[in-house]
């Protein structure tokens, strides 16, 4: 099973290398990569701030059980959100480091 694993990365890998052939297709898919990243992890961190709450809240009137549960759920919506902020404050700086020899990564 992890021998099949390991081919599906390579494969996925090799495909996304062949995909971009020439240093220009990188900085582009890089370029991307950045304002997707920009744009899309707001929104879904406020959307998991907003959840955790609703999750937190709904488990408050349960029992116990739930209730220990519903904590838990909130507290990994409120972790992915944080991982989510940091990753959008991140990666764009990243980004530009590894690429700042052509200086053409649009963030």
């Amino acid at each position: 099973m992890k021998k099949i694993g390991i081919l599906v990365v390579l494969a996925l890998v090799t495909s996304v290398f062949a995909a971009t052939s020439v240093l220009g297709g990188v900085q582009d898919a890089a370029s991307e990569l950045c304002i997707g990243l920009k744009s899309m992890l707001p929104v879904v961190a406020m959307l998991m701030i907003i959840l955790a709450g609703v999750i937190y809240a709904a488990g408050q009137m349960m029992g116990a059980e739930t209730r220990a549960r519903a904590n838990v759920w909130a507290t990994a919506a409120l972790t992915g959100a944080l991982i989510a902020i940091l990753i959008a404050v991140i990666a764009p700086a990243v980004l530009q480091t590894v690429y700042s020899t052509e200086g053409t990564i649009a963030c």
